[in-house]
C-alpha cells in the first residue's frame, strides 16, 4: 500500500473547507488544512459576515428617521465610520479564533501558506511537498474587475470596501448584482452620495422580474442614484478624486469607485493545468455529483466549482464529502429549493423558481402577489411598500417559487423554504393560520391569483 502524510489535505480554510476537514477528522481521518490568508474564508473574513455587520450599522439611519413618526425627538445624531469598522474588525478576529479552534479541537493540522498542486496526491506548500490519499480544493472565489481603461488601477473591490479608512462623500458602484446592491444600501444610508451603474434595465439579473422592478423603486426612495442600461467607459484619477466616464457622455466625480461586477473561482495559482484538472470558461473546476474532478484523487467544493455559490451550500458539500469518504455514509448535496437572500435595504429573499423560469420550463402557472405598506411605515411616514409573490403550478397546486422584498424577508423565507422542500401546495399555504399582525401572514392570505 502506498504511504501518504495525510488521509486528506484540504486547500482553503473557508466555511466549506473547515467543515469538510473537521468532519473527516471526526470520522478518524488524518487531516491537514492549508490556508494562505486567515481561517474563515470569504464569508467570515471579507464577505457575508462583515458586510452584514455594516448593513446592521447603516440600517440604524433608517430607524432613526422612522422613529420621529412614533414620537421620538432625536437631534444631533452623528455616525463614526471608524468606530463601526473597528467594531467589525474585533468581531471578525473573534470569529477567526473560533475557526482556528474548530480545526484544532478536531485534531486537524492547520498549515499557513500558499498551496500548489504538485501531482495527483502531492501539494507544494512553504517549499515543502506533502502528500495525501485525497485532496479537496475549497479555495472559493475572488472579485473580478472588468477590462475598462483605468478601472483596475483605481477601483476598489468588496474586499477593500469593508476596510476603508474614511466614509466616501461620493461613491460610484459598478454592477447590479447582490454585492453591488448591498454596498449601495450601506453607503447611501450612512450619508454617501451613491451612484449605482449597471447595464440591464433593472438590478439583480436572474431574479424574478417583479422583484427586480420593485427593488429599483425602493433603492431610489432610499437615496441611491440609479444609472440603468449604462456602462463605464473610462476611469481617471486626479488629486484624490475619481472621474468616471459613462457611455451616456456623462461624467461623475467621486471619492471612490467600487467594482462589483461579479466573482470568479480563485484557481489561478493552484497549478490545475499541470496535473490535468479540467476547468470551465471562467476557471471553475468541473466536478462530478460527488465532487470528484477529472483527477480521481482530487475533489472540489464550494464557489471554486461555480455551481451554487452560497456559503451554506459549500458547508453542505463539504459535510457530504466527509461523510461519504470517511463516515461510511455515501451521500450527495441536494440543490433543490435552496433559499437565498440579498441584504439590500430593503432586503430580498427567495426560494424556488421565478415566474419566467416557470414559463420557460413550459409549466402552466398561477401567480399570487401582494403589495402593501408595512404597519410600521404607516406611522413612520415611509412610503416604501413590501412585495410578496408566489409562483404556483396550476396543475399540481405545488408552490414552485416564493419571493419577497421587505423587512425581515430572510427570516420569513427560511420557514417557507422548509415547507417548499417538503412539497407544500398553495392549499397548504391557504390552510395555514397566519400570525397577526405580521408581514409573514401575507404569504398565507393571498387567495386570488393576479394572473
Amino acid at each position: 500500500m502506498e504511504s501518504y502524510d495525510y488521509d486528506l489535505i484540504v486547500i482553503g480554510a473557508g466555511s466549506g473547507g473547515v467543515r469538510a476537514g473537521r468532519i473527516a477528522a471526526s470520522h478518524g481521518a488524518k487531516v491537514a488544512v492549508i490556508e494562505k490568508d486567515r481561517p474563515g474564508g470569504t464569508c467570515v473574513i471579507r464577505g457575508c459576515v462583515p458586510k452584514k455587520l455594516l448593513v446592521y450599522g447603516s440600517s440604524f439611519a433608517h430607524e432613526l428617521t422612522d422613529a420621529k413618526g412614533f414620537g421620538w425627538q432625536i437631534s444631533g445624531v452623528q455616525h463614526d465610520w471608524s468606530s463601526l469598522i473597528s467594531a467589525k474588525d474585533i468581531e471578525i478576529d473573534r470569529l477567526e479564533g473560533i475557526y482556528r479552534n474548530l480545526l484544532k479541537n478536531s485534531g486537524v493540522n492547520l498549515i499557513s501558506g500558499a498551496a500548489k498542486l504538485a501531482g495527483p496526491h502531492e501539494i507544494l506548500v512553504n517549499d515543502k511537498t506533502i502528500s495525501a490519499k485525497r485532496i479537496l480544493i475549497a479555495v472559493g472565489g475572488m472579485p473580478t474587475i472588468l477590462d475598462i481603461p483605468g478601472m483596475a488601477e483605481n477601483a476598489i473591490t468588496s474586499n477593500e470596501a469593508l476596510d476603508l479608512n474614511e466614509l466616501p462623500e461620493t461613491i460610484v458602484i459598478h454592477g447590479g448584482g447582490y454585492i453591488a446592491l448591498e454596498f449601495a444600501g450601506i453607503f447611501a444610508a450612512l450619508g454617501s452620495k451613491t451612484h449605482l451603474i449597471y447595464r440591464s434595465n433593472f438590478p439583480l439579473r436572474g431574479f424574478d422580474e417583479n422583484v427586480r422592478e420593485h427593488i429599483a423603486e425602493c433603492l431610489v426612495d432610499r437615496g441611491v442614484i440609479l444609472h440603468p442600461q449604462t456602462s463605464i467607459t473610462k476611469v481617471e484619477a486626479e488629486s484624490g478624486k475619481q472621474t468616471i466616464w459613462l457611455n451616456t457622455q456623462e461624467t461623475i466625480i467621486a471619492d471612490q469607485i467600487l467594482s462589483a461586477t461579479g466573482r470568479k473561482p480563485n484557481t489561478h495559482s493552484l497549478g490545475l493545468d499541470e496535473v490535468g484538472i479540467k476547468t470551465g470558461p471562467v476557471g471553475q473546476i468541473i466536478v462530478s455529483e460527488d465532487a470528484q474532478t477529472s483527477v480521481p484523487s482530487i475533489y472540489a467544493i464550494g464557489d471554486v466549482t461555480d455551481r451554487v455559490n452560497l456559503t451554506p451550500v459549500a458547508i453542505g458539500e463539504g459535510h457530504a464529502f466527509a461523510d461519504s469518504f470517511y463516515g461510511d455514509n455515501p451521500r450527495v448535496m441536494s440543490y433543490d429549493m435552496i433559499a437565498s437572500a440579498v441584504f439590500s435595504q430593503p432586503p430580498i429573499a427567495c426560494v424556488g423558481i421565478s415566474e419566467l423560469d416557470a414559463i420557460q420550463q413550459g409549466k402552466k402557472i398561477k401567480i399570487y402577489e401582494s403589495r402593501f405598506r408595512a404597519m410600521k411605515n404607516t406611522i413612520s411616514g415611509r412610503q416604501e411598500k413590501s412585495y410578496m409573490k408566489l409562483v404556483v403550478d396550476a396543475e399540481t397546486d405545488k408552490v414552485l417559487g416564493a419571493h419577497m422584498v421587505g423587512p425581515d424577508c430572510a427570516e420569513i423565507m427560511q420557514g417557507i423554504a422548509i415547507a417548499m422542500k417538503m412539497g407544500a401546495t398553495k392549499s397548504d399555504f391557504d390552510a395555514t393560520v397566519g400570525i397577526h399582525p405580521t408581514a409573514a401572514e401575507e404569504f398565507v392570505t393571498m387567495r386570488s391569483p393576479s394572473r
